[in-house]
């Protein structure tokens, strides 16, 4: 049985040590690690913090009605959000990773209701101490070795962008950072990163 301490991450005083998930390999055994127990609400909360950069307050506020038109019975292909803490509202599309995802929870649908919904009462979303319990715990079964939190994913997101090869001005909008500069900090561009691009650069010319 998993214990937890109350930490940093948990009262989100400080999100800067978080690092991302950095390999393709640890991303794919983290999203799968709910599905796989069946679990489709912690599949969910996981799948959207990594593919909506949205920070867990955010993903949190999150409706069925954002995301799924009741008239019309079917999902949207983007959800409209003002982010509570810049106040800022952006639009997100809603990629085959995110709709797999929601598919797979439709038979919760329910105009107002929360997407991820806390199982001590209806239309309440889990508490931001859960989001962080359920993400570590998971990272924590599979054994991660760097420290994993909710706002991990909202930086994996922008690592991965990065990493394949989207404009870092793409990214910089995403995160409504000033610069790249502050975007590579955000994301830890570490000593590792550089030595692949340099022996990347021998292997292209």
């Amino acid at each position: 049985m998993l214990h937890y301490r109350y930490s940093i991450y948990e009262r989100g005083t400080n999100m800067s040590t978080t690092q991302p998930i950095r390999t393709k390999h640890q991303v794919r055994e983290l999203v799968s690690y709910y599905l796989k127990k069946g679990e489709l609400r912690n599949h969910l909360l996981i799948v959207l913090g990594i593919h909506t950069a949205l920070r867990v307050s955010d993903l949190l506020r999150l409706t069925w009605e954002d995301v799924y038109d009741f008239d019309r019975l079917r999902l949207r292909e983007s959800v409209t959000v003002t982010e509570k803490k810049t106040r800022k509202t952006k639009t997100i599309a809603l990629n085959p990773a995110i709709l797999a995802a929601l598919r797979l929870c439709l038979n919760r649908a329910k105009p107002g209701g929360v997407l991820i919904e806390s199982r001590k009462g209806q239309n309440r979303a889990i508490s931001r101490i859960q989001a962080y319990r359920i993400i570590r715990a998971a990272a924590e079964a599979l054994a991660f070795a760097s420290r994993v939190s909710c706002h991990s994913l909202r930086k994996t997101f922008g690592y991965h962008l990065w990493k394949s090869g989207v404009s870092p001005a793409v990214i910089m909008e995403i995160y409504n950072h000033s610069s790249f500069a502050v975007t590579r900090r955000y994301l830890g561009v570490c000593q590792d990163d550089q030595n692949e691009a340099y022996c990347h650069l021998a292997a292209v010319l």
